[in-house]
């Protein structure tokens, strides 16, 4: 898709990556402005595309009384008001049929989770609101599989689509990158984001909650930049041991800026080389 067709993404004439940030799930007003004004300064600095990020509920957790939300219409409201003030695009995603028109009221870009890339009725549904549609790749499925999700949103009649590898489920508590994935999504007719957050959990532990190395987080994103990746995703949270959903994946946001700095001159690199 061309990334104009985005609202409110600004600095697509810098040649630089676009970004996807911000924490996990909407923990409160506070917190996801802090949060949102960083991020956002640092990208017009650096002249980055950025995207606000924030699940507005939290569906697929471990346990019963993992952290879910703080209601749907506060957190929605919450992510429309960041997008309002910093006049920038804004995202978060969706389980069911009925989030998509719902959530769609408040946000530019629906996200759908990797463990629902194959739900049908849900890409239509998504597909339906004529928003932008983030597919996230199974951890089940092969880059080239990825083709189905996306012609499902395709054919209900909205070409604006994502698609975003988070890594390949190896054994039962790791996930692993396999590079390659981003071309041959690209090759699909795709803009590809690689997630350097969720490619780096190790789930299914015995404590219910999900682990993470939010120390190859660097890793993980100079990889993506130097193979060619359009966009990143990288949640991110001012405190993550006080964060209230997946605090152990995210990167520590005052490591931000030295990151996106050192991408950005890799992304240079490449394009005069």
């Amino acid at each position: 898709m061309n990334l104009e067709q985005i609202p409110r993404l600004k600095n697509l004439d810098s040649g630089n990556f676009f970004l996807i940030a911000g924490p996990c799930a909407i923990e409160g007003e506070e917190v996801a402005f802090e949060i949102a004004e960083y991020v956002h300064g640092l990208c017009r600095r650096l002249k980055i595309p950025y995207i606000f990020k924030g699940s507005y509920r939290k569906a697929n957790r471990s346990r019963l009384d993992s952290f879910s939300g703080i209601g749907d219409e506060k957190a929605l409201s919450i992510l429309k008001a960041i997008g309002d003030q910093y006049d920038i695009p804004v995202t978060t995603d969706i389980h069911s049929e009925p989030e998509a028109a719902l959530a769609a009221g408040y946000v530019d870009i629906l996200q759908i989770p990797a463990f629902l890339c194959r739900q049908t009725s849900l890409l239509a549904a998504a597909a339906d609101t004529g928003r932008v549609v983030n597919i996230k790749k199974g951890q089940f499925l092969s880059p080239e599989a990825m083709r189905f999700a996306m012609d499902k949103v395709i054919e209900s009649g909205n070409g604006k689509v994502i698609l975003t590898e988070r890594g390949t489920t190896f054994g039962y508590q790791d996930l692993v990158v396999d590079f390659r994935s981003i071309p041959t999504m690209q090759a699909l007719g795709a803009t590809v984001v690689l997630d350097c957050t969720h490619s780096l959990q190790q789930p299914n532990q015995a404590s219910g909650v999900t682990g993470g190395q939010p120390a190859l987080i660097g890793a993980i994103a100079r990889a993506g930049i130097a193979v060619g990746a359009d966009g990143l995703f990288i949640e991110t949270h001012p405190r993550p041991a006080e964060a209230l959903s997946d605090g152990a994946n995210m990167l520590p946001m005052g490591r931000l800026e030295e990151l996106l700095d050192r991408l950005v001159r890799i992304r240079k690199a490449l394009a005069e080389g």
